[in-house]
Order: C-alpha cells, then structure tokens, then sequence
C-alpha cells in the first residue's frame, strides 16, 4: 500500500472502523438487486420487483438524513443500533412475505421499513473527519480510500447477490445482505474510541444541514448523478442482452466500477492545489462528457471501454464532494450533510432506473443511453450554476467547522475540521 495510505492507517482505531465500514456497506450494493433476484426468482412478476427495490432506494432515501441527524445529536451507538434493528426486523418480514406469497400491500410496507439501513459510508467518513482534522492531505487520502471501499462494494456486492439467488435459494441475497449489515453496524458501534462526539441542538441550534446554499448545490448535482449510475447499469443489462450476452452485463458494469477505484486510488496520492469547487465543476463536466460514447458505440468490447474511461471521473468528483460537504455544512452537522448526498443519489437513482427502462422498452438499449447523456448535461448545468455558492463556503464562526488558508491545498486537502464541542 502506497506511504499515504500506510499513513492514515497508522492512526489508532482507523483500521477497525474501516473494516467495519467496509463490512457493513456491502449491502447497499447487495439489497435491492437482491430484491429484484428473488422476487422475480418466486413470483416472476419484474413489474412488482422493480416496484419493490424503488420503495426501498427511496424509503433509505427517506430515512437516511434524519438518521444521520440523530446521530449527530445523540453519537453513533445510541441511534444506529435501534435503527438497524427496525430495518432488520422489516427486512426479514419482506423475506416471509414474500415466500407465501402474502398481499402485495404487506411486502410494499415491510420493503419502506427496511429503509431505516443507515449509510455507514457516512459515519466511517465521520470518523475519519474527527481523527485528521488537523491534517487535511491525510483526510483527503482518507475520503479517497473510502471511494475505492465503495467501488469494491458495488463491483463484488451485486455479483455475489445475485450468485447466491440464483444458486443457493431466492431469499439467500438479501439475507447475507442483511446478516452483514448486523455485523457492519454492531462491531463499528462497539468501536467508542474513534466515534465523534454528539452536538446536542441546545449546544449549536436547530435546523437542518440543507440550510447551507453550497451543500443544496451538491444534493441537486448527486440526483443527476444517481440517474447516471441507474441509467448505466440498466441500459448496460439491456444493450448486452440485446446483443445475445445478457451474462456479460455484470462484467462491464464491474469494468465502470473498477475505473471509478482505480482513479481514487491515485486521486489519494495526489497532493492538489487551487479551490475545490474549481475541482468539482471540472469533475462533473468530465463525468457529463464521458457520457456521450456511450450513445455512439456498437458492441460489448467498445461499450467496455468507453465504461472503463467514465469511470475514471467518477471518484475523483465524489471525494472532492465530501471536502466541500466538510467545507459549507456545520461540523456539528456534518454526518447529516454527508448523509443528505447519499440521498440525492438515491433519489437519482429511482429515477434514472424509471426512466431508462421505460425509454428502453420504446425505443432499444442503444438509444436508452441518451438518459445518462441528459443527465449528465443538467448535472454540469447544475454545476455551472451553483458554482459561485460553492466559491464562498461560510465563515467560520461558532458551529462551522472550516478553516481555510491559503498557504495549503484547498478542498480535502485544504480543510481544517475545527473541533467544535468534541467529535
């Protein structure tokens, strides 16, 4: 592992948070295709397994901010246990349900309850926030190593999902989904020592982290960029099964993927200088652009390559993102605010997977692929247009966490975390 990387490890306490983050993040990758696996496994019905997965990306959606907004009040055991247990229970009353084939009503509300997963992403992110906030290069390798855990969820998880589905029994995905979810949350909960400290609302006032006009630029950028991701690996599924190799989709996905990890890799060794907004927006035009091959390619092998070089943009954009969430959102809100990108994605994601299907059903694959292409272009108009709020992130008074100094690469690695009340 590169010396940067040796660095941020060599804190106490980073590696066993990390590995449970890694644990516990897997089933965001696992559930909802797992989901779809098995219901159309027992009932057949594609329809009601789209319908399902959507409820679930939006109910986690839903719930995930105010999840994390509790648990930036009251610490990270004390909400995410509870929260866990409420989305196991309604998971395992999916999985009944589903198997006897109970009313739909019933597996439509269990799947909403299920929601309640929290994104571990963000409380791992957290963690690494309030043990190098006095050392903003290292917090910037730390966010890259995170991007790369992501991208080796999202090219191992659906994969094993739906392995286990198909192999093994219908219900055996999203039950190891579940299983590792426990075992995320509960041994990263029993870590005490590296979880930040609450900031009870009396200690820094009420209200919600999406006041900051720079982080509601970010969320409306990461639902255009969660509609990216669906329309991908949707459209990408139908063009290879239209190309009479519907099996090979997994790998060219896990292709887009491996570009994004292999980028963050080298992002974190990257010591970058000038704001990180500036960053950003180039970032996002370079993500919308490598959007457009994709509308003119005519085969699996091109398709591959053209995914492999999008990719690429991909980390890169989102680690620069967190340094900006650092930057414009409160430290006494900053899981909230970090927990307030996953939901544009995710909203992005119902959408994007909506979209594209009905355009694939109309007019083919190859066509479909104007959906990441648009939503590529209303990212960088997005972009173009927030870029100035996010030039001017707040300054620093009681409850801001941000430090800026000129002297010093900016963004991640320009960051200072004050500590303000703990954490």
């Amino acid at each position: 592992m590169p010396s940067p990387y040796r660095a941020i490890f060599a804190r106490p306490g980073t590696r066993g948070f990390s590995t449970s983050g890694l644990v516990g993040r897997m089933p965001i990758a696992m559930l909802g295709i797992g989901v779809i696996t098995m219901v159309s496994e027992l009932t057949g019905r594609y329809a009601l397994a789209g319908a399902l997965a959507a409820t679930l990306a939006l109910s986690t959606a839903t719930f995930g901010p105010q999840i994390a907004r509790l648990v930036d009040r009251h610490g990270q055991r004390r909400v995410l246990r509870p929260a866990v247990l409420v989305a196991l229970a309604s998971l395992t009353v999916l999985l009944v349900c589903v198997r006897l084939r109970l009313p739909d009503w019933m597996l439509f509300a269990a799947a909403m309850g299920s929601g309640c997963m929290p994104s571990l992403g963000a409380m791992v992110r957290s963690r690494w926030a309030a043990i190098l906030e006095d050392a903003p290069r290292e917090l910037h390798t730390a966010y890259s190593f995170e991007s790369i855990v992501d991208e080796l969820c999202f090219i191992l998880g659906p994969i094993i999902s739906i392995g286990l589905c198909t192999v093994w029994f219908p219900e055996a995905g999203p039950l190891l989904a579940g299983v590792l979810l426990a075992i995320g949350v509960f041994t990263l909960t029993a870590q005490r020592a590296t979880e930040p400290a609450p900031h009870p609302r009396e200690q820094h006032g009420g209200g919600s982290a999406l006041r900051s006009p720079g982080l509601r630029v970010l969320v409306a950028a990461f639902v255009a960029v969660g509609v990216i991701f669906s329309s991908v690996d949707v459209v990408t599924v139908a063009f290879a099964e239209e190309a009479g190799r519907k099996s090979a989709a997994s790998l060219v996905l896990a292709v887009f993927a491996l570009g994004s990890c292999l980028a963050a890799l080298v992002f974190g060794l990257l010591h970058l200088r000038g704001p990180a907004a500036r960053r950003w927006l180039l970032g996002v035009n370079v993500l919308a652009v490598s959007m457009i091959p994709l509308r003119l390619v005519d085969g699996l092998p091109l398709l591959t390559c053209a995914l492999f070089l999008a990719g690429m943009s991909v980390a890169p954009t989102l680690v620069t993102s967190m340094g900006l969430v650092a930057e414009h959102v409160p430290r006494s809100k900053l899981t909230e605010g970090m927990g307030w990108t996953s939901t544009g994605i995710a909203v992005g994601v119902s959408i994007g997977a909506a979209v594209s299907g009905w355009v694939v059903d109309n007019a083919g694959a190859r066509a479909a692929y104007s959906v990441p292409v648009v939503a590529g272009v209303l990212a960088a108009g997005v972009a173009f247009l927030g870029y100035r709020k996010l030039l001017r992130p707040p300054h620093r008074t009681e409850g801001f966490g941000v430090q800026r100094d000129s002297g010093t690469p900016d963004g991640p690695s320009t960051t200072s975390l004050g500590r303000t009340g703990g954490g």
